[in-house]
Order: C-alpha cells, then structure tokens, then sequence
C-alpha cells in the first residue's frame, strides 16, 4: 500500500530530500540521519524494500504499469528530486564554506546531530538496561570508526563492488557517512577521480555494490525494525550520539596521506568572536530540529483526527 499524498505533501518530501541531499553533501555526515529525524526512515526503507524480486521481473519483462502499480514510485521520485536538487545546488556552495569558514559548518552540524539524539531518543517507548547497553556500545563504536585510519586496499573488482555495498549500508544508517567509509577502505579519491574521468567500469562495479547492498541491507534493517523497534532505535541513536567526534567544530589538520588528513578534536583556550558565532549555529541546528519534530508532530496530529 503507497500512502496518498497531495501535490503540496509530495513538495514536503522533497524538501526533505533536500535537507538529505545537503547533509550527504558534507563529509562525516548521514543523510540517513536526516530522514531519521524528518520522520520518514521507516518510509524510505519500506519504499525501497518494495524494489523486490518480482518488481525487477516485471520491469525486465516491460510490464511497467503492473510493476508501478502499488509500488512508491512518487514518493521516490520526489525524494530523489530533493535530494538531487541539493547535491547541484549546494555542493559548491558548502564545499567552499567548509574550506574558509569550516567552525561555522560543522558547528551547525554538531547542534542539529545533539538535536537529533534529543528528539529521536523519545522514540523508545522504554530505556531497558538492554537498550541503554547497546545504544552506548553503539555509540563507543562509532566513536572509534570516525576517528580510524584509513587502509590501503588494492582496487579489484570484488573489492570494488564491496566497497560500494559496505557505503551504501552507511549512508542509510545514521550518524555515518558513506563516504567517510570509502575514505577508510582507501576508496574515496579512486572512486572520485573515476566519476570525474567516466570511468564506466569502476563506476559499475561500485554501482552494483552499492544496489545489492542497499537492498539486502534495508532488509535486514527493515527486519529488525519490526521484530525489535526499541532496541534497533537504541542502536541508530548511539550511532548518531557516537558520530559527533566527527562533527566537533575544533580540529587540529594532521596530513597521513595524500588523499587523507587526521582529525583532532580540541577545546578553545579563550571566549572569542568565532567560539561566539560557532554557538550561534549551534543553537541555529539545535533549533531547526526542534521546529521541524514540532511541526512534523502537529501536522500528524492534525491528519489522525481527520
């Protein structure tokens, strides 16, 4: 069943895909995590759970209108439409800003990802001593993932189209970056260089991964959603809590190699005009979140009482 939706709702979702797309945009940070927070994860990953067996028959038979028939495709396309108009829009935009003013950037970030950990935690009806164990090795893990050192992997085609499975299942998560999982297997700059190139071949094996990989993931993602909602929502929460080592606003730069630069985290030594406006679009994340799980709740308020 595809939920009906107006022309006016389906813009709604594009904005939120273009409230991914941005994030996705920034290194370290989930678009995952976006549409966590946007109330439309469970959504995404039924949508693209539909994207079955037998859709894929009907397509590959040209049986388009009895494959369309029942499957999200709007919602989707939407979705993509946002997304896409972020990535173009935005990505030289905050590329530079990242540049010359990254404080401001990541402090954004780091207030809308505490933001996000304050209202996604409401989501488990019970914080059992199991839970809570699990959201914090959750959160120790991604912790320590962030801040890894990235390997040297040779670039095979198995290594390549797991590569693309193993991004593509970060993406979804939030609080990881896909391409923040390239940059560890060593991947990043030779996938890059080869979308820059149109280099089919890696492309396509990276491609293929990152299908595959989606697929079976939001399966087993979707699964354990269902079968335990409180503890697969303590987990995604840890996660996010973890991936603020990522978006610390302070780093000192140290180059390990050429296509890869460690982070440290640091505390200012003194009140300035930067630690001032950093707080200020911290405060502007932390408030984003806020208005949008506000007016996201009213309006599902407002469509049960209908």
């Amino acid at each position: 069943m595809t939920k009906e939706r107006t022309l006016f709702e389906y813009l709604g979702v594009s904005l939120r895909g273009f409230l991914m797309g941005a994030a996705d945009v920034v290194p370290g940070v989930s678009g995952g995590t976006m549409a966590f927070i946007l109330g439309i994860y469970d959504e995404l990953l039924d949508a693209i759970h539909a994207v079955d067996i037998n859709f894929i028959r009907r397509i590959l038979a040209l049986k388009w209108r009895e494959a369309f028939q029942g499957f999200p495709w709007k919602f989707l396309l939407a979705l993509i439409l946002g997304i896409g108009f972020a990535i173009l829009t935005l990505a030289s935009a905050l590329h530079w800003a990242l540049e010359n003013h990254p404080v401001f950037i990541w402090a954004f970030f780091f207030g809308l990802i505490v933001a996000s950990i304050v209202v996604v935690r409401k989501r488990v009806s019970q914080w059992t001593a199991v839970n809570l164990f699990a959201g914090l090795a959750a959160a120790v893990g991604a912790y320590l993932l962030v801040g890894a050192s990235p390997s040297e992997t040779p670039h095979t085609p198995l290594l390549l189209i797991l590569s693309g499975a193993l991004a593509i299942c970060a993406m979804i998560l939030p609080g990881i970056s896909g391409a923040f999982i390239l940059v560890l297997l060593g991947k990043y700059r030779y996938v890059l260089e080869a979308v820059k190139n149109l280099d089919i071949l890696t492309i396509f094996l990276v491609g293929i991964g990152a299908v595959f990989g989606l697929l079976a993931f939001v399966r087993l993602l979707r699964w354990t959603l269902n079968k335990n909602h409180d503890l697969t929502v303590s987990i995604l929460t840890g996660f996010m809590l973890g991936s603020i080592r990522k978006v610390w606003p302070w780093k000192n730069l140290e180059p390990v190699s050429e296509s890869f630069v460690r982070e440290t985290n640091y505390l200012p030594s003194a009140f300035s005009g930067e630690v001032f406006w950093a707080i200020t679009f911290m405060a502007a994340g932390f408030a984003l979140v806020i208005a949008v799980e506000y007016f996201a709740s009213r309006a599902a308020r407002g469509g049960a009482e209908k």
